[in-house]
């Protein structure tokens, strides 16, 4: 079967496109791995981690005797637990995402895509399984799983809207949701609503460009959606510029009571910012083992 020539040059565009990418995200992802100390949970396991005070409710067969011997306190012994998680991913590709303010930042769908390969790589390094929702895949682990992760992901995208599908996830799974986050908040929050009713443990990462957060333009401007949402034009922009901040201050607080109230996290980042940080939050937070 031969390769018509539109697949051929999506297939070359892909792949000159996808060293680049995954270089750049495991630079980061081996930055911030470089801070942190492995995704280490109390559990069932072999591996001593640490030794704590005893607590009402402990089991007395817990306790380390020795240990407590050469202190007034007692001491229970907590082992490391080992096994694998699985942790779905999924970044927004609608067009809202393809949205940059200037030549001087990437678009939105870059940086998303940029984080979601280093998270990927640094949840690999951790031995998680790791998947795409909406690929069809089961969770998998290994550099196999990762370079498969990043060919579904550059593919071009049809998506159109600007949430997750709802999809069936095992109960306490984790699933890592990158996008603008813009619609209407009732909107996101019945999407939430929808992964937490299941179990699934959720973390929101915000992706903006700068101007959206700060609205530095200034005289007549017409403005255009990138969803169908029509055009604006303001004679004045600079007019409407406190307005505007305390509605993008709402939103903001609208999703962080949203992602409280299920006991999801949610941060937020801009791309004209570096990308590590935001990692590096993200991931403490699928660290945080009283998540697990």
């Amino acid at each position: 079967m031969v390769a018509s020539p539109a697949l051929r040059q999506r297939a070359e565009h892909l792949a000159s496109t996808l060293p680049a990418l995954q270089v750049a995200a495991q630079h980061i992802a081996l930055t911030v791995a470089q801070g942190v100390h492995g995704r280490r949970r109390v559990g069932q396991g072999d591996a001593f981690w640490q030794f704590r005070r005893y607590h009402a409710g402990d089991l007395i067969t817990k306790i380390d005797w020795r240990k407590s011997a050469k202190s007034q306190h007692l001491f229970v012994r907590e082992t490391e637990w080992s096994a694998a998680q699985s942790i779905w991913l999924w970044r927004d590709g609608s067009p809202s995402m393809r949205y940059r303010s200037s030549d001087r930042v990437t678009e939105k769908i870059e940086r998303a895509e940029l984080l979601t390969i280093a998270l990927a790589a640094l949840l690999v390094r951790g031995g998680e399984r790791i998947a795409l929702t909406g690929s069809g895949r089961r969770p998998a682990t290994g550099q196999a799983a990762l370079n498969r992760l990043a060919i579904q992901l550059l593919r071009p995208s049809t998506q159109k809207e600007s949430l997750p599908p709802v999809e069936e996830l095992p109960r306490h799974a984790h699933i890592a949701l990158f996008g603008d986050f813009l619609s209407p908040l009732p909107e996101i929050e019945a999407r939430v609503r929808a992964f937490a009713d299941q179990g699934v443990h959720g973390h929101l990462l915000q992706v903006l460009d700068p101007a959206e957060e700060l609205l530095p333009f200034a005289g007549r401007i017409q403005f255009e959606g990138l969803e169908g949402e029509g055009k604006l034009l303001l004679s004045r922009v600079e007019s409407v510029r406190s307005d505007y901040a305390r509605k993008f201050e709402d939103h903001h607080q609208g999703l962080l009571a949203i992602a409280r109230t299920v006991g999801w996290s949610y941060a937020r980042t801009r791309t004209d910012s570096p990308a590590q940080p935001a990692l590096l939050a993200l991931y403490r937070q699928l660290s945080d083992v009283d998540r697990f």
